[in-house]
């Protein structure tokens, strides 16, 4: 059995361990009927929670976005992401915390949501089949545009996805797992879970921060590419452009580094997982053993 850590006006600000099945959010929790709220998804690998540090420094500025505190310190959410992870026996897998405006009533207004919902999931997570990651992913160009910044900031990671679901609603209906979203530019933004990285030579091509979430992952590739001497070009991207590359690929906590074989199903380089690809996968996956990078849950 699995159990998450919950805090709410009904535990009076406290965690506590509850069976996995056996809680349920208040149907008057503003994260369940507007989205207002604040996540992070973050990796444990071989027993140590990985870039723990930037994963809660990232929610405490998405929390200040939307004008909510967090009611824990960093420390003590430490803490208990670390104990559920050791209740659940997870030392390879996928933590999920998430702050909710609270429960509140059913107005938009967040003047009666007088204390925040915390809840901990830690399990595991396979996003894609191993094959994915050896002959890549077919993923498609959306017509769902990204949210431009004017109207939500890509850097505050939100519970506001509907655009990202439609997306990749769109791109299951196509029969692609993924799928890119353009800015309202028309200029390459993000994937609904993902960063995107564009190979051509020796160079690494990527959107510019303007309209993207500038992802964990992301940033710990772009420093593991110039290890490797390679350049990387942060700049505006016209769609066009994917496929006169060498290799794309994606970058994300939940799928990691995966590699990209078909854009609307036109093949891309080799049509599988290129070797710049594969070399960065291995560098981060070594760089993911580092204890350095991780707190630990023992």
């Amino acid at each position: 059995m699995k159990y998450v850590l919950v805090s709410d006006l009904r535990t009076k600000g406290k965690f506590r361990l509850f069976p996995s099945t056996a809680y349920s959010i208040s149907p008057l929790d503003h994260g369940i009927l507007y989205g207002d709220g604040v996540f992070e998804g973050i990796r444990i690998y071989n027993g140590r929670i990985f870039k723990l540090k930037e994963h809660l420094n990232r929610l405490w500025k998405s929390a200040a976005y939307i004008g909510m505190k967090v009611p824990f310190s960093k420390e003590q959410l430490s803490k208990a992401v670390a104990s559920l992870a050791r209740k659940n026996k997870i030392f390879n897998g996928y933590c999920r915390l998430v702050i909710t405006r609270g429960i509140g009533d059913l107005g938009i207004s967040p003047r009666k949501c007088s204390m925040p919902t915390t809840f901990i999931i830690v399990d595991q997570i396979m996003l894609y089949p191993q094959e994915y990651y050896e002959n890549g992913l077919p993923i498609i160009i959306s017509s769902i545009p990204k949210i431009p910044r004017e109207c939500l900031n890509p850097n505050a990671k939100v519970c506001h996805y509907e655009s990202n679901i439609r997306a990749m609603q769109e791109a299951l209906r196509k029969g692609a797992r993924e799928a890119i979203m353009l800015d309202t530019k028309g200029f390459l933004a993000e994937c609904t879970g993902d960063n995107i990285f564009l190979v051509k030579g020796k160079t690494l091509h990527i959107p510019t921060t303007r309209n993207i979430l500038a992802g964990i992952t992301r940033e710990t590739v772009i420093g593991i590419a110039k290890r490797m001497g390679l350049k990387v070009n942060e700049r505006d991207i016209k769609p066009a452009e994917l496929f006169m590359v060498d290799e794309v690929f994606l970058t994300g906590t939940g799928a990691e580094i995966i590699a990209v074989n078909k854009i609307n199903s036109r093949k891309i380089g080799s049509g599988k997982a290129g070797p710049i690809t594969l070399k960065i996968l291995r560098m981060f996956r070594a760089e993911t053993l580092n204890p350095k990078n991780s707190y630990p849950i023992q």
